[in-house]
Parts: C-alpha cells; structure tokens; sequence
C-alpha cells in the first residue's frame, strides 16, 4: 500500500478501511515522510505535550512553506504526516488561515486512536498555526 498524496484521496482511503488497515495507512504516511536529519531533531523543534517525540521544522519562506517532521513513534509519526498533508507547501497566510483541526475532522482521530495518540494533536497543530503567523508577520 502507497501513501497517498493528497488528505482528500487520504480519506477516500481511509473511509474504507477497517480500523487495524487503519493503523497501516497512517503508518505508510509517516514511512513516506520526507527524511529529517538527525541534526534538526533538538530541542527546540520538539513539539510539546506528545506522548511520544515528535519534531516539526520549517523550511521555506512565507510564500511557500514547507516542514519537515518526525516522530520515534510509528503511529504518530503518521499522523503528524495527516497534518502536513492539510498544509504543506503552502503559503504561511493560508496556512494560518487554514482550520486544520476542521480538516482532520472527517478522520475521527480521537475515536479511531487512544487518547494517548491523539493528545498532542492540537500541540503540533499549534506549532504549525503559530509558526506560519509568524511567518506571514514577516
């Protein structure tokens, strides 16, 4: 099974799974992340209050921005992936505009994963938001 590229063709998929091909596709999503060097796994790339570690970077500049992100944890390192699909490559205005939450919505993360996984959603959601407005600022 491929990731696929868009959250629109994403969820198309995912609607049609069963909850442990579930768990599959977004580990596929997190293996077709774009490898993040060691070196920008620091500190202050550290997305807080996850129960795992996950690292979210920015590369780019407000007109295009573009993350890189990991995660030492197969399932989470798949859905930041999730996330990255409703903003990457995008403008850092649009992107702060963007409710990523309310596109996330559809794939019923809170009931699909255990509170565990899905905790630190917000956390690189707000990274992500706080990051772009920072960009957008100039």
């Amino acid at each position: 099974m491929s990731a696929p590229s868009t959250l629109a063709d994403t969820l198309d998929e995912y609607e049609l799974l069963e909850a442990d091909d579930r768990y599959r596709l977004l580990i596929d999503l997190g293996r077709a992340l774009e490898p993040m060097p060691e070196a920008l796994k620091t500190d202050a790339t550290l997305v807080r209050g996850c129960s795992a570690s996950v690292w979210v970077y920015p590369t780019g500049a407000a007109e295009q921005l573009h993350f890189l992100a990991d995660s030492n944890a197969a399932i989470t390192k798949g859905i930041i992936a999730l996330v990255l699909l409703t903003v990457q490559d995008r403008s850092a205005a649009e992107i702060a505009a963007t409710d990523i939450s309310a596109a996330l919505a559809p794939f019923d993360l809170k009931n699909q994963l255990s509170s565990n996984r899905t905790q630190g959603i917000p956390n690189m959601i707000g990274l992500i938001r706080a990051t772009a407005e920072r960009y957008a600022a100039g």
